[in-house]
Order: C-alpha cells, then sequence, then structure tokens
C-alpha cells in the first residue's frame, strides 16, 4: 500500500459472490474515496450485476452507510443484494 492509496476488503454476498468466484476482494482506492465507488467498480468489471445496482446496500465495518461515506484504511465492505431464501 502507497500513502497515496487505502485498501479494503469486499465482502461478497449472492450475486457479487456468484459473479467474481470468491468470497471477499481486497481493493486500493485513493484516499477520500466513498464506499459507493467501490459498487461502481464492481459493476465495470462485471456489467452483468448491473441490475443489482439500486438495490444493494452498502456497509463498512458491519453497518449500514449511506453512498457518500469516506472509505477508511482497512474498513471491511459488504455489499448486500437481495436475496431469496427458501
Amino acid at each position: 500500500m502507497s500513502s497515496f492509496s487505502i485498501t479494503v476488503t469486499v465482502k461478497l454476498f449472492a450475486a457479487y459472490q456468484e459473479a467474481y468466484g470468491v468470497s471477499e476482494l481486497k481493493l486500493e482506492f485513493p484516499p477520500k474515496t466513498p464506499v459507493l465507488n467501490v459498487l461502481e467498480y464492481l459493476l465495470l468489471e462485471k456489467p452483468e450485476l448491473e441490475k443489482w445496482r439500486h438495490f444493494t446496500r452498502l456497509g463498512i465495518n458491519l453497518q449500514f452507510v449511506q453512498p457518500d461515506t469516506i472509505l477508511q484504511h482497512g474498513d471491511e465492505v459488504v455489499l448486500i443484494p437481495p436475496v431469496s431464501g427458501g
């Protein structure tokens, strides 16, 4: 990690986990990056997830947050799409 970036762990669930084939990612972003940028980054890499954009809740360190919440180095980000169960 350089002093010009922060590293976050992104926990993937449901459709996100299926698309990426892993349960978590480590990503680097510039300081003062809002959590919404994590979602946008993932959607750019996997456009098939775009349909979940407006239904996905964002969380940092086990708390749901607003899309403009600024990430801190070491944060754990979760993206929670709607899930169906049986």
